[in-house]
């Protein structure tokens, strides 16, 4: 029905209103990664920028912090070596869980420990609000508070996410208040200053819908997002406005996640750059990452091209750090700069594609006699490496998109050569077309449109 893809490019939005396409400007390319530091405890599970400014990161078995010059010093062992780790701040206390674990490192003493408590109750999550650490029991409708401003845990002072008898899977604290995520529900609590316990639910507040990954919730641009789950299905993605969850996937996104065997793994980071509000959602067992736009409203997706084949994007979490976007790479301890200005992952090729609409007139033959790109031309880089003459492939498919042609390639100009043309002549004949563009080459891609030359022959 319509075959279309936007692989590590995503569209910038004309506000203006004026130049050569009025509503979608152009296609612009996903950042690069420029590898800052290696972790050396393993796999990076978590970043985190605390709130004096500290920057802390999880590899593996270790805890981590980064230093302004990228330099990461051991702090402590963790018990569990893999899954995602959450860690929230009180301005003296960073807390570290790791389900079911949880770890206190304090800033004015240097000292790590795990808490030992014999209250302790096991979390899956944390969160911090007025003063509070907030954990989420495992395989429970329970949430925990600490003592006020401290990082002690009694066994009584609990609540429960009860409107529905589910399970917790997820929170996030959002304008001071507490969102509880159930697996089909969703409770919003309040600090009302109660003396038996100050957490109390609002009223009104309960929505019939849940979350189907507790690590997919994320806070953005004012708002809360989630990965959607209730007793009727799953694998919507929502965005709360008020109390009222709205549906931010469309049918196509949809049909691509209902479609995926396990999505109770997905992992979400947030990030804002160059006025776009980034909703990142990854799929590990899925092997994909889908990105919502929340400033033009699009999706696209991100890949790593390993192999020749697209899989999820190396980046698992983020932090604002030391003035930059860093990432965690999801396969080992790589700490990266998501860059504007890096066109390669940390050196491997970028594959940034885009798969057109199907082109058609009524079953009726078309003669393809010229396909015009219009894309920033004169791109190559200085030098001897690759890129130097960057290329453009084109491919087109006459059954739906299940089989395509061979690759044509083009040169969208060498360094400076803004004049330069990416045309293909020719193309044959068809009754439904569908035409793809593909680059490699580590330069910038400004992709804006394409004009068709056709002509109509009889049936």
């Amino acid at each position: 029905m319509d075959c279309q893809r936007c692989i590590n490019l995503y569209p910038e939005m004309n506000e203006v209103g004026r130049g050569k396409e009025t509503e979608v400007a152009a296609l612009l390319s996903t950042p690069g990664l420029r590898l800052l530091l290696t972790l050396t405890g393993g796999v990076c599970r978590g970043t985190y920028t605390a709130s004096n400014g500290e920057v802390f990161a999880v590899g593996g078995t270790k805890l981590y912090r980064i230093s302004s010059a990228w330099v990461a010093t051991e702090l402590g062992t963790l018990s569990t070596s893999a899954g995602p780790v959450s860690m929230k701040d009180n301005g003296l206390q960073l807390v570290v869980v790791d389900n079911p674990n949880g770890y206190v490192w304090t800033f004015a003493t240097s000292v790590f420990a795990q808490i030992t408590d014999t209250d302790w109750p096991g979390a899956k999550q944390v969160t911090y609000q007025d003063g509070y650490f907030i954990i989420l029991k495992p395989d429970s409708g329970k949430f925990y508070i600490s003592n006020l401003n401290g990082v002690t845990f009694e066994l009584l002072e609990f609540a429960t996410s009860e409107g529905n008898p589910d399970l917790l899977v997820g929170m996030v604290s959002d304008h001071r208040e507490l969102w509880l995520f159930n697996e089909r529900t969703t409770e919003v609590f309040f600090n009302s200053g109660n003396a038996d316990f100050p957490f109390e639910r609002v009223q009104g507040a309960f929505i019939e819908h849940g979350c189907a990954a507790g690590f997919s919730i994320a806070k953005l641009n004012n708002s809360t997002y989630w990965l959607g789950k209730d007793e009727h299905g799953h694998g919507i993605v929502y965005r709360a406005t008020g109390y009222s969850p709205d549906r931010i996937s469309t049918h196509a996104v949809e049909l691509a996640i209902q479609g995926y065997a396990n999505i109770s793994d997905a992992v979400a980071y947030v990030y804002q750059q160059e006025g776009h509000d980034f909703y990142v959602l990854n799929f590990p067992a899925a092997n994909t990452t889908w990105v919502f736009d929340a400033k033009t409203g699009q999706w696209h997706e991100r890949a790593f091209l390993n192999d020749g084949n697209f899989e999820r994007h190396r980046a698992n979490s983020h932090a604002l750090a030391h003035g930059l976007h860093i990432v965690g790479d999801y396969a080992n301890g790589k700490i990266y700069e998501l860059s504007t200005t890096t066109y390669s992952d940390d050196g491997a090729a970028i594959r940034r594609q885009r798969v057109a609409p199907h082109i058609s007139s009524g079953g009726k033959r078309v003669s393809y006699i010229e396909f015009l790109l219009d894309i920033e031309t004169g791109v190559g880089l200085d030098g001897i490496t690759q890129g130097t003459d960057p290329q453009c492939m084109l491919e087109f498919s006459d059954d739906g998109g299940h089989t395509w042609s061979n690759e044509k390639w083009v040169s969208i100009g060498k360094i400076g050569n803004r004049h330069k043309r990416a045309k293909w002549t020719r193309l044959g004949v068809s009754r439904d077309r569908v035409f793809s563009v593909s680059f490699s080459d580590p330069v910038k891609i400004t992709l804006i449109g394409a004009d068709l030359e056709m002509e109509g022959l009889a049936s």
